[in-house]
């Protein structure tokens, strides 16, 4: 099975490789995306990475405010639309 991490305060030009690397040094990443605005195509700051239940509770307290890109990240399980 599988979970849904919210990443918030992602720099503008991160990608979802960006992603997939720095977060797969703490676990399972199945994937990732950027959420990014229909008109421009930029990047809205914030995303989801897809990880293995077993390691979604542990990732989310250790990267929850850790540096990346210079900014400080804001990580918590995503919540069903």
């Amino acid at each position: 099975m599988t979970s849904t991490l919210y990443v918030g305060n992602l720099p503008w030009n991160t990608t979802p490789e960006d992603i997939d690397v720095f977060f797969g040094q703490y676990g399972e990443v199945i994937g990732s995306r950027i959420i990014t605005d229909r008109e421009s195509g930029r990047s809205r700051g914030f995303g989801f990475v897809e990880v293995a239940d077993e390691d979604a509770e542990r990732m989310a307290l250790d990267l929850n405010g850790k540096e990346f890109g210079g900014r400080p990240l804001t990580v918590n399980e995503a919540k069903p639309k």
